[in-house]
């Protein structure tokens, strides 16, 4: 049995998580997942330009593991690209920052999630418009894990 993925952390969540060609209705394409720490691989490696070793640090993987995600990142921009597939952005395995960005759905305003220097907790509402900002996703559990099935009272039953 492998085993289980370490979490890789992100800096947030992208504004969009839906990219496709212009003039053809979603429904008629094909779809390319790339998950949220391919995503941020690519920020890391091709927009901010970091070298491996520093990207794999901020999110908290070996240089070596950084690597395989950014090469499975390209290879699924490239095909998406290369035969006009949609892009979406979900899933993975990860944790986002405590600096992670709120998005209001009402007004698309953006401001940093990071508690104020008296420690006050994420904000309820938009400081723009007021809208309730909805919570954040819980953090994903690994893959394969299961809660209650592990060692102590009643490990081992059939």
């Amino acid at each position: 049995m492998p085993r289980p993925l370490k979490y890789r952390f992100v800096e947030g969540h992208p504004p969009s998580d839906y990219f496709k060609p212009r003039g053809v209705p979603l429904a008629s394409l094909e779809v390319a997942v790339l998950t949220l720490d391919e995503f941020e691989a690519l920020r890391l490696a091709d927009y901010e330009g970091l070298y491996q070793e520093p990207a794999a640090e901020k999110m908290k993987v070996s240089r070596q593991t950084f690597g395989k995600i950014v090469e499975a990142a390209r290879k699924k921009v490239a095909d998406a690209l290369v035969n006009s597939k949609a892009i979406r952005i979900e899933g993975g395995v990860y944790r986002t920052s405590r600096w992670e960005r709120l998005f209001c759905p009402a007004c698309d305003h953006q401001w940093p999630a990071a508690p104020d220097s008296t420690g006050g907790a994420r904000p309820e509402n938009c400081p723009r418009c007021g809208a309730d900002v909805p919570p954040r996703d819980p953090a994903p559990r690994r893959p394969g894990r299961q809660r209650g099935r592990g060692r102590g009272a009643g490990a081992g039953r059939g």
